[in-house]
């Protein structure tokens, strides 16, 4: 048996991150100001924004980029691999798709987030699937989420 221990590695942080261990974070950058809670994990080319508040047991995956003043609630999902062939694409990081998340967005605990592109000035209600781009500002929720109110 092969253990592997990650931990934090090849991490670019910015002045004053609060991270809580323990956290699998690898190749990285996590922008000044921003919290990261316990179990959580981040992965490589991952771009998170300044002043942002990740919470436990979310699962930021490959190719997501988060802006500035963003809420991740507990247990959020990024996917990247939206199983095109059948099956998990596996380390065939070609099949992977990208996610964009704009600026004061705030993400509900247990909501799941497709590849997509999210405006600025957002709300995801909690445990809503997030499957299209969002292009308009306001309050989404639901499975597939849909747009509820204006601010």
């Amino acid at each position: 048996m092969k253990k592997l221990h990650v931990g934090i590695k090849n991490v670019k942080f910015g002045e004053n991150v609060k991270v809580i261990e323990p956290v699998n974070l690898y190749g990285c950058e996590i922008g000044q100001d921003t919290f990261v809670g316990p179990f959580v994990e981040i992965q490589s080319d991952v771009k998170i924004g300044k002043s942002c508040k990740i919470q436990s047991h979310s699962f930021i995956c490959s190719l997501v980029e988060i802006g500035d003043d963003c809420f991740i609630g507990h247990g959020v999902m990024f996917i990247n691999d939206l199983f095109q062939s059948g099956g998990p694409a596996g380390g065939d990081s070609s099949k992977w798709k990208s996610t964009r998340i704009g600026n004061n967005v705030s993400i509900g605990s247990n909501a799941t987030i497709l590849p997509v592109n999210i405006c600025d000035k957002v709300v995801i209600g909690a445990g809503a699937v997030v499957t299209k781009d969002i292009t308009e500002s306001g309050i989404y929720v639901g499975n597939p989420a849909r747009k509820i109110r204006e601010f």
